[in-house]
């Protein structure tokens, strides 16, 4: 049994106590699948704030769920994608429904957008500049998903000779 952990609703300054949606255990093989190729989970709030804000270079933020379209589709799309030659400098994950108030700081950094999961955002220098939301993933296959990663990895993340 896990312990509750405490939300802060940044717009009433309320807190409340939230209980994780699902089984830890049963989350580990979906944490793990992105893990081993080298997503690193940010499982608070100051995590997600200590990777994101200010931050030089870019990030892709991954929005990871346990639905059927994460799994069969976004993980497997990810995964693909980070093996291609150039890639954001770092990829970090939260997980929705289960780490409740670091996915809402993630969803923070994600302006003009509206939460959505799975999805995955790419930041350059802390601020948005690619948004790939769950309507964009649930009907589509993961190597079609892969190429509009691979795509947004070449348009953003290249480096640029000086």
């Amino acid at each position: 049994m896990h312990a509750m952990g405490t939300v802060q609703s940044s717009s009433t300054l309320e807190v409340r106590n939230v209980m994780p949606m699902y089984p830890e255990i049963m989350l580990i093989p979906m944490r793990e699948e992105l893990t081993r190729v080298g997503v690193e989970e940010l499982r608070t709030p100051e995590a997600v704030d200590a990777a994101l804000s200010n931050q030089p270079g870019t990030a892709m933020v991954i929005v990871n769920s346990v639905c059927g379209c994460a799994a069969g589709k976004m993980r497997p799309a990810v995964r693909q994608a980070l093996q291609h030659s150039v890639k954001p400098d770092k990829v970090y994950s939260v997980f929705a429904g289960q780490d409740p108030a670091a996915t809402d700081k993630a969803r923070g950094y994600f302006t003009g957008y509206l939460p959505s999961s799975p999805s995955i955002g790419i930041l350059r220098d802390g601020k948005l500049v690619y948004m790939m939301e769950r309507r964009q993933i649930e009907g589509r296959d993961a190597a079609t998903i892969a190429a509009d990663l691979t795509g947004a990895f070449d348009r953003l993340c290249a480096k640029v000779a000086t």
